[in-house]
């Protein structure tokens, strides 16, 4: 009898603590994935107007310190001046002077980080569209926010 009442108390203490768990947890996180939807949705909104400013400050922002950047057609570039190296390519050597993001989905992975998948647009300094594309970023909470830890992206169009 003392046997069973044992563990009918352990059994009730189990399922207090997960019923306490799973009312506080699921908020938080839901929390903390719309803080990281907005986050994201404000560093969007700021990305190409580093380019259409051609500052690289505004850019350069976006991303974390030990980032990589996974652009198509060569290796990634890692690193604190990963994004300023790739804002000289795509500013100087490609023409970059504005863009959209299309954000299809945010997905919370955990720990800090959420995933951000969507599709890109390109424009040039006459404003014309000359490449689009998909994305997969890795976003990362950092002591100064949400960053771009990892950003990977190719084109819709074929190599000619």
């Amino acid at each position: 009898m003392i046997y069973t009442r044992f563990t009918l108390a352990i059994v009730l203490m189990a399922s207090l603590s997960m019923c306490a768990f799973l009312t506080t947890a699921q908020p938080k996180a839901k929390l903390n994935l719309e803080e990281a939807k907005k986050a994201i949705a404000e560093s969007n909104d700021v990305y190409f107007k580093a380019f259409a400013r051609g500052d690289s400050s505004i850019f350069i922002g976006r991303y974390s310190e030990d980032c990589y950047i996974m652009a198509p057609d060569g290796p990634s570039i890692c690193g604190a001046t990963a994004p300023l190296q790739f804002f000289r390519i795509a500013y100087h050597d490609i023409g970059l002077r504005n863009g959209k993001f299309i954000t299809t989905a945010i997905y919370g992975v955990g720990n800090g980080y959420v995933v951000e998948e969507g599709l890109w647009q390109s424009f040039d300094a006459n404003n014309t569209m000359f490449d689009d594309g998909k994305f997969l970023v890795l976003w990362k909470k950092t002591e100064k926010g949400w960053k771009m830890f990892r950003d990977s992206f190719s084109s819709n169009r074929t190599r000619k």
